[in-house]
């Protein structure tokens, strides 16, 4: 284990001991964040050790999971803390987890494959099970409230809410059976002349360290960006920023291990690899968020908010098809990859200038 791989998650909780001690400054809010970002590094390099052991695409499973986890704690812990001020919060950040994943994430896997390689190769199965399973989440979730007439605006009644709940835990686990246990095959990376696709995997001791390491820097990572939050939603304040861009930014934190993970693999023409983080993480953030802030506002009486607007269910819509355009045929060039990050570019333009 290289010495970094250690010590970045050791620094911030470090970090974070100082920060609840001596508060945040504008310099320590400068080191944290400056901590935070290579504690990213840390637990991707972790995330890895612990996929080589385990195989794909159990490897992915685990890093998409674990960081949804941690994602989830930390929207319920804002929402506990001012209930009437972040209704929105999980629609916000679950709708940019979506975009970031789709959009941001896949585009620059894509372009950046493409540019080193040409052309990429994946399963087709099991792009259209993960995307079949995507559309049917953020319509039940993302749109149907705004349609639903048990209450006024994006709101679901306390049944509707446990419906919805439900219907995301069924089809996440659906999808896990799937991608685990009856369909595997559909999720198996493509043969490439990846050297390191080939190396021995590391022993049994070398991952569960490693897996420990992950959980520990990840929290880690999740603990500093709840920290820095108060400095950041001052700073947007102070910018005139609408309330949307703290769940992008948000989300963009929590999902900064897995964009960095699916790019290198996407660099190693392991496209199946980045797809399998990318639409997995989408799928993660949904399917599992839904279910638990749902139990929260039910059981607090908080309100919450899960209807998009219309300029939101637009892009939402356009990120879809496009998404099961540029999945549909097992090969991607740099093209498709510049069109994910044209809308992408417009969600973040259209998110600050609204």
């Amino acid at each position: 284990m290289p010495w970094w791989a250690w010590t970045w998650p050791v620094v911030a909780w470090v970090t974070l001991l100082t920060v609840l001690l001596m508060g945040m400054g504008g310099l320590m809010a400068a080191a944290a964040g400056a901590v935070l970002v290579a504690t990213v590094f840390a637990a991707v390099y972790h995330a890895e050790v612990v996929a080589h052991r385990t195989g794909e695409p159990f490897g992915t499973l685990v890093l998409a999971v674990a960081v949804t986890v941690i994602e989830v704690a930390l929207i319920v812990s804002l929402m506990i803390a001012a209930p009437g001020e972040k209704a929105g919060l999980a629609r916000n950040t679950v709708f940019s987890g979506v975009m970031i994943v789709m959009n941001g994430v896949v585009g620059l896997c894509l372009l950046w494959g493409g540019a080193r390689h040409h052309e990429q190769g994946f399963t087709i199965h099991g792009a259209s099970a993960a995307l079949a399973i995507l559309v049917a989440l953020t319509t039940l979730t993302l749109v149907l409230p705004n349609v639903a007439t048990s209450e006024i605006g994006p709101l679901f009644s306390t049944w509707q809410l446990v419906f919805a709940g439900a219907a995301s835990l069924v089809l996440y686990g659906a999808f896990v059976f799937i991608q685990t246990v009856r369909h595997r095959d559909y999720f198996l990376p493509v043969e490439s002349d990846n050297e390191d696709a080939h190396a021995p995997p590391p022993s049994n001791r070398a991952a569960a360290v490693s897996a420990g390491m992950l959980l520990v820097a990840l929290v880690a990572v999740v603990a500093l960006a709840k920290a820095l939050s108060p400095t950041l939603e001052a700073g947007l304040d102070r910018l005139g920023m609408p309330e949307a861009v703290l769940g992008i930014v948000i989300a963009a934190v929590v999902l900064l291990p897995e964009c960095v993970a699916a790019l290198r693999a996407a660099q190693a023409n392991r496209l199946q690899t980045s797809l399998n983080l990318a639409l997995g993480s989408a799928l993660a953030a949904i399917g599992l968020t839904i279910p638990a802030v749902a139990a929260v506002s039910i059981l607090l009486g908080q309100p919450l908010e899960l209807g998009l607007g219309e300029k939101d269910r637009l892009l939402l819509a356009l990120t879809l098809l496009i998404g099961v355009i540029t999945l549909g045929t097992g090969r991607t060039t740099v093209l498709q990859g510049a069109v994910h990050l044209v809308i992408f570019a417009a969600f973040l333009f259209f998110a600050v200038v609204p």
